[in-house]
């Protein structure tokens, strides 16, 4: 899979920066490079770029601009890349993929161009399954019939969760779960007004979950998106979830794109 890549900032350095650090990944062709938002806006349209690497403080339009600018297309991934910390909150708010930091740093970037391999796939997948329904409805309508429907397919996650506890079996309705800590090979499940201990791994427990309600936002916490009231802003790119029992739950840099599936 190759990664068509447009990169906007109205510093020539900080563009050749980005184009050297993007070197090490070969699956990453950069189509062009913008110096403003307008161009931009223009290159997003005609090009049709998979991701784009979007300076926020521009003169003109914006970062956030030409965000907006694209909406009524099928809108490229965004990686905001800005030397100001304070527009992290409002990364999340415009879906941004994620937020770098000048001078990049290759890790982080390196771990960003994983998200967009993984939320790319996804897309694709997502379009192809389309594709292959489109094509049964016309020349196989009676095999559409067949085909399971998204309640059947979040039918394979748990509804109901029994966690042995003190000597106690419990039967724990996922729905009414706010978050999941690890410790170890045990988790700490907290529904709001109880909280009880599972011996498992958190990696088997996530298979059991439904990842469309809930998501990993650090190493050792998962958090059910549903439970979530409130976003708050922290130093460092991270922020803080308020859940509805008011638990204020860490979301860390690695995980903040989660952030982006529910706040519009």
């Amino acid at each position: 899979m190759t990664i068509r890549t447009l990169i906007v900032d109205d510093e020539k350095l900080a563009i050749q920066g980005l184009q050297l650090r993007l070197q090490a990944f070969p699956d990453v062709e950069i189509i062009g490079t913008c110096a403003n938002g307008r161009e931009a806006i223009r290159a997003i349209k005609t090009e049709k770029p998979d991701l784009v690497f979007l300076d926020i403080q521009m003169p003109g339009f914006d970062g956030f601009s030409v965000v907006s600018g694209v909406m009524e297309i099928d809108p490229p991934l965004f990686v905001f890349v800005t030397a100001y910390q304070e527009h992290a909150i409002r990364a999340f708010e415009a879906n941004a993929i994620n937020y770098l930091m000048k001078p990049v740093d290759e890790g982080k970037l390196a771990d960003t161009l994983d998200r967009v391999r993984t939320r790319l796939t996804e897309k694709r997948s997502a379009e192809e399954a389309e594709k292959l329904k489109d094509v049964l409805a016309e020349v196989a309508p009676e095999a559409m019939e067949n085909m399971p429907g998204e309640e059947e397919g979040a039918s394979r996650y748990e509804r109901m969760i029994n966690v042995k506890d003190r000597g106690q079996i419990f039967r724990v309705d996922v729905a009414t779960i706010e978050h999941i800590e690890a410790a170890g090979d045990y988790m700490c499940i907290y529904t709001g007004d109880n909280s009880l201990i599972l011996r498992e791994t958190m990696k088997d427990l996530e298979r059991r979950l439904d990842p469309r309600v809930f998501q990993r936002v650090h190493r050792s916490t998962i958090v059910n998106l549903d439970q979530v009231r409130q976003v708050k802003p922290h130093t460092n790119g991270e922020c803080f979830l308020v859940l509805d029992s008011g638990a204020e739950v860490k979301v860390s840099r690695s995980y903040r794109d989660v952030v982006a599936r529910f706040v519009h």
